[in-house]
């Protein structure tokens, strides 16, 4: 049975591709963004205007109606099964720092605390694997140990992924307080389907050792999508992070050979599997029932 849900930024890159899966899997979705959705998508979902750091608009929000009709014919007083937090700055330098922390801390707290105090139970929430401290440090920083696992330390210096962190414990902060399951992805280089045949993605696989900062890892925007329904559906275990990246590495080498080539003096944590991606889906897969529909190989030309 398809559930009500509110997701946030959902006329984004990752959140089109999000949407459309979660249609095809018969849930019912009202998006919350300053801009509208693609024409496929318009006459499907209704975009609801929403400035996400003022809390009194994102109260009204979440207990809105999800369709515009004359007269309206949903009942009065349904709140969202879930919610699914996308919107937000999606990297450094978009804006400047301050804006950048400013807007995803607050439109996240603001999510979070409006959502528990109407008693939505289901919170998914976007972080990024940026939180490792790799992705925008200043200057080469490696990984601490591989595979990366959600338990490797979060320690960043750049502002968005601290913005990330300090949304990762307000998530754990109210998911003590209001016994809800509030489980946030960290979320990879998501890549689009038209993006495996571009110049990215081609230096993925042809100049690996330029890509430590997204981890020789990524997440197919369509299986993202399958994260989020799954994250949706499946309930009872309070707060979680979830690795959201797909199963291998984005090169043809065995990762336990690459590794050792490009990062000899790292220490492995426990056997890689022969092509696993350094930042590890392992606990998605076992916990949520993630299983990959979109390999890389596939699409890339």
């Amino acid at each position: 049975m398809g559930k009500r849900i509110v997701v946030t930024g959902g006329s984004g890159k990752a959140g089109q591709h999000i949407i459309r899966y979660l249609l095809d899997q018969g849930h019912d979705i009202l998006n919350l963004d300053l801009i509208p959705l693609p024409a496929d998508l318009e006459g499907r979902v209704h975009t609801l205007k929403v400035e996400l750091t003022n809390s009194g608009q994102v109260y009204s929000a979440l207990g809105s109606h999800f369709h515009l009709s004359e007269p309206f014919r949903e009942p009065l007083g349904l709140i969202p099964d879930a919610v699914i937090h996308l919107a937000g700055y999606s990297r450094n330098m978009i804006a400047p720092d301050e804006e950048t922390f400013r807007c995803n801390t607050l439109a996240t707290y603001n999510i979070i605390e409006a959502a528990s105090r109407l008693n939505i139970k289901k919170i998914i929430i976007a972080s990024s694997v940026t939180v490792y401290g790799v992705s925008y440090a200043e200057g080469d920083v490696d990984y601490p140990s591989f595979p990366v696992e959600e338990t490797v330390d979060a320690n960043p210096m750049d502002t968005y992924a601290i913005s990330k962190v300090c949304g990762e414990r307000v998530a754990r902060g109210f998911s003590r307080r209001y016994g809800s399951d509030i489980y946030v992805l960290r979320i990879g280089r998501i890549v689009a389907p038209e993006e495996y045949k571009e110049a990215m993605f081609r230096s993925y696989v042809e100049t690996p050792e330029k890509w430590a900062a997204h981890g020789w890892a990524y997440i197919d925007a369509r299986d993202l999508g399958q994260m989020c329904d799954l994250a949706v559906r499946k309930n009872g275990l309070g707060f979680q992070i979830f690795n959201a990246i797909n199963d291998e590495i984005t090169n043809y080498e065995r990762t336990a050979d690459f590794l050792a080539r490009i990062c000899p003096g790292i220490p492995i944590t426990r056997e890689l599997g022969a092509r696993e991606a350094p930042i590890s889906n392992r606990k998605i897969k076992e916990l949520l029932g993630f299983k990959e529909e979109h390999h890389w190989m596939k699409y890339y030309e």
